[in-house]
């Protein structure tokens, strides 16, 4: 596997742990609004398999865990094996998903290869393939979610808040696909100038505080994350 950049230390990524993140290359989704386009399109540093563990070995006592991201890091084929050498190091493991691949997804989880997911939720149902930027399956979304909610591993859902893209009236429908959901989190959009597409904007602190009142009326726990 070739690994398509490495952040060396996140206080971020991984909520409750030091650790890297590890970024793969490629996605079956092209949100107009994904701040990074350069690794859609699966180009950046590639830093090999061995080289990316013999860095692992070296901060052993220094990290607690591996965020893995992309990208979709479900479309590496040789994902399981290397998640299975990073829990074997001592790491934990926290996977970032699109959650369009539920069957890896449950294959992952019953093999006690991560601790925690973070999947995006990119809309509402109706407005699922607008921001996504293809036509999404929502059977395989919601078995994710139930995958997610409904097991062990510890977990979050998350929506970028892209004006243009994920309509106000979408989160009313969010609220009820995750309903009961342990943590999701509405996050700002920033214009990164690595963009898939064009025509995302901000909504003012106001506009995202509004949308989690709507929310909150399915999913007590949620919170706004990059709003000031």
């Amino acid at each position: 596997m070739e690994i398509n950049g490495l952040l060396k230390l996140t206080l971020l990524d991984f909520p409750g742990r030091t650790a890297c993140t590890v970024f793969f290359g490629g996605c079956n989704l092209r949100c107009p609004f994904c701040h990074n386009a350069s690794l859609v399109r699966g180009e950046g540093e590639l830093i090999g398999e061995d080289e990316f563990f013999d860095f692992l070995t070296r901060r052993r006592g220094m990290l607690d865990g591996v965020a893995v991201t992309g990208g979709e890091p479900l479309l590496q084929s040789g994902l399981e094996d290397f998640l299975a050498r990073i829990k074997e190091a001592g790491f934990e493991v926290k996977l970032d998903t699109n959650g369009t691949m539920p069957g890896k997804l449950r294959r992952i989880l019953g093999a006690g290869l991560c601790d925690y997911v973070a999947m995006d939720i990119k809309s509402s149902p109706e407005g699922y393939s607008r921001a996504a930027g293809v036509f999404v399956d929502m059977d395989a979304i919601k078995e994710s979610i139930s995958l997610l909610m409904g097991g062990s591993v510890d977990y979050e859902f998350r929506t970028t808040a892209a004006k243009g893209y994920v309509l106000p009236e979408d989160f009313e429908g969010i609220g009820k696909l995750i309903a009961g959901a342990k943590r999701y989190f509405i996050q700002g959009f920033a214009d990164s100038g690595d963009l898939v597409g064009e025509g995302a904007s901000a909504y003012t602190p106001g506009e995202m505080k509004a949308f989690l009142k709507t929310v909150k009326k399915y999913v007590p726990a949620a919170e706004l994350r990059g709003v000031d």
